[in-house]
């Protein structure tokens, strides 16, 4: 009785614990939920002991959300720093609280500008830009999120940031009270900040009505799972199949070869000799070897010097 009892208890504490798996699990995310419900969610579907995402989605927005288990957390900013692109629909003649639908209006318009004045209006917003965060967002104000403070009813002074816009363009026209737009941009962007400053800048106000992410750096909505895909083989070998690998992130870095001595080195966080071509003295690198990624780092002098170890197991 008692070795059973043992081994039951043992069970249970890996169980708790989780499994040791890392790569990435991409979810067409639903509207409704949090991110953090999402890689909850994800995270218990296959039993998996460290999660998270890169670049949070508002609950009422859908598309792709990148879960990174285990080591691949280590590579979420280069997730979050890549390029990523949004469908998302304004309601022309209304601004809210929330520069989104959930808000409540507080100022209306009659004018509905022509598709013309909208496309030259757009033009405002692409390239090196400066952009103020909506007042219900996770921004820290005083250290606390802003979002916090704006339910109490206060209004604040936010500080603009900026924001690398490649593209804006109108891609549909639904009818004379919304317009459809694709946006692509770099880290920190706020499509609510864009509606609303669109909106203002044509005399009409705007807020977000539809907010779709269609891709986030390498990974596209298209390839996502949805929840009820994954609850549906959660905890089962069909799920893990979806796991795709860690260095499907470095999207922008080039790979070298670790040797085999140079792979043990790298491993305990010393420089290691990598085989490597076409790579400048200095230039951020990643490090593979037989076929697995060993680690980040620099490259100098035919030694990768590592700033990010990862260690898979699974």
């Amino acid at each position: 009785m008692g070795p059973v009892a043992e081994k039951n208890e043992d069970t249970m504490g890996r169980r708790r614990n989780g499994r040791e798996i890392s790569g990435w699990m991409i979810v067409d995310k639903p509207a409704g939920l949090t991110s953090t419900a999402v890689v909850n969610k994800v995270r218990w579907a296959l039993d998996a002991k460290k999660a998270g995402h890169a670049g949070t989605l508002d609950p009422d927005a859908t598309g792709v959300l990148a879960v990174a288990l285990g080591e691949a957390t280590k590579t979420v900013p280069y997730v979050t720093e890549a390029l990523k692109a949004y469908e998302f629909t304004v309601r022309l003649g209304q601004a809210t609280n929330t520069d989104d639908a959930e808000g409540e209006i507080i100022a209306t318009s009659d004018l509905r500008p022509s598709d013309a004045a909208i496309k030259e209006a757009l033009s405002a917003f692409i390239g090196d830009i400066e952009q103020i965060p909506p007042q219900f967002s996770a921004v820290k104000i005083d250290g606390e999120r802003a979002y916090k403070r704006a339910r109490d009813g206060e209004t604040m002074e936010i500080a603009a940031r900026p924001l690398y816009v490649e593209s804006l363009l109108l891609v549909d026209r639904p009818d004379a009270d919304h317009v459809t737009l694709e946006m692509v941009c770099g880290k920190g962007g706020y499509v609510r900040s864009v509606a609303r400053d669109m909106g203002a800048a044509l005399g009409c106000h705007g807020h977000v009505r539809e907010l779709r992410r269609i891709w986030s750096g390498p990974f596209e909505a298209s390839d996502g799972l949805t929840l009820a895909q994954i609850e549906e083989i959660a905890r089962t070998e069909a799920l893990d199949a979806h796991i795709r690998p860690v260095e499907e992130a470095f999207i922008a870095l080039p790979e070298v070869k670790a040797t085999q001595e140079g792979a043990t080195r790298l491993r305990n966080g010393n420089p290691g000799m990598v085989i490597a071509h076409n790579i400048e003295y200095g230039e951020e690198c990643w490090a593979s070897h037989e076929g697995q990624v060993v680690a980040i780092g620099r490259y100098k002098s035919g030694a990768l010097h590592p700033t990010r170890v990862l260690n898979i197991k699974n």
